[in-house]
This record gives structure tokens, sequence and C-alpha cells, in this order.
């Protein structure tokens, strides 16, 4: 298990390499739920802002 482990030698370079191909696989993973939340967040906003404007102003189209 330990030579494994090892690499013959290259566990210095191999084990980082899977751990930033781990970490870009992940952010990969997450980032269109994270881009999809931001956006549901801004257009409620959007819209609350739109609706207040119209409460405030009701001859605006």
């Amino acid at each position: 298990m330990s030579a494994f482990l090892a690499m013959g030698g290259y566990a210095m370079y191999v084990w980082p390499a899977y751990a930033v191909f781990f970490i870009v696989l992940i952010a990969d993973y997450l980032n269109p739920w994270l881009r999809r939340r931001r956006n549901l967040r801004e257009l409620r906003s959007r819209m609350a802002r739109q609706a207040a404007r119209q409460q405030r102003n009701p001859s605006a189209p």
C-alpha cells in the first residue's frame, strides 16, 4: 500500500494533481447552482422594486 501511495517517487506531483482536479471538478459542479441562486435573488429584487414603483405611481406603464 505504501508503494502505491508513493507512486514510484512521483507522489509529490501526482497527489496534488489529483487534488487540483477534484477541486476544479467540484467547483465546476457547484458553479451553475450558485449562479442560478444569485440570478433568482437578483430577479426577485428587481421584481420587488418594480412592484413598489408601480404602487407609488399607478399611472406609469
